[in-house]
């Protein structure tokens, strides 16, 4: 499942975050993939221990948690940290999958990547390229978001970003480990939670809107993996 999370952050918390990515020191992107992934990565990273990295992910992750339709997307058991990246000058990604096993930086856990999210920090308008191309059955699909908004999509699919033409593109990145493994189940989970929050709120709590809520909640005790 491919969706777009609209205004995740708010223009104060934007304005914040870019403020600080302006003073920021990068590093080479390349840093933080494998073998596959350098041969095509060509942006730049803030450092993952960095304390402006670790900072401004905690203003993400408290976003994210306030969130209920990142929540019913993607049903996380855990998120890693925020991570932060710049375009700029020509600088892209080439066509990747990214890595199905994430280290947490603690050094004691890792986890299953199951959904890729982008988080779009610049407005549209202020670059050219760096177009987010992700491919799935049904094809090619181009994201480019407003700024604060969020585009989550299975992390099996292969992606890349356009080459950044003008301006400059500053996005932040994270994985998620959903309680529920396949993206066909999490899918349909979304759909059905999506149409009982519809119904529910034309109809308030009939009969049949318990019962479509106890079939949701019996479909997420035979798929949760503890």
């Amino acid at each position: 499942m491919m969706l777009h999370i609209p205004q995740v952050l708010n223009a104060q918390q934007l304005a914040q975050i870019r403020a600080a990515l302006e003073r920021a020191d990068w590093t080479d992107g390349t840093a933080t993939v494998g073998a596959q992934g350098a041969k095509v990565k060509h942006n730049r990273q803030l450092p993952e221990q960095s304390p402006t990295a670790m900072a401004l992910g905690k203003i993400v992750q408290a976003a994210l948690h306030k969130h209920p339709l990142f929540f019913a997307a993607t049903l996380p058991k855990k998120i890693s940290p925020p991570l932060f990246n710049a375009y700029a000058g020509g600088e892209h990604y080439g066509l990747h999958v990214d890595g199905a096993v994430r280290a947490l930086p603690d050094g004691q856990a890792s986890m299953r990547t199951d959904v890729s999210s982008t988080l779009f920090l610049s407005a549209p308008q202020d670059y050219d390229g760096g177009q987010l191309v992700v491919f799935d059955t049904y094809g090619s699909h181009e994201v480019k978001l407003p700024a604060g908004d969020l585009i989550v999509y299975p992390a099996s699919s292969l992606h890349r970003v356009e080459a950044v033409t003008r301006g400059l593109r500053l996005c932040s990145f994270f994985w998620t480990q959903s309680m529920v493994r396949q993206d066909a189940q999490r899918s349909m989970l979304f759909e059905l939670d999506q149409h009982i929050s519809a119904v529910r709120s034309k109809l308030g709590d009939t009969p049949e809107v318990l019962g479509l809520t106890a079939h949701y909640h019996n479909l997420l005790r035979q798929w949760v993996e503890p």
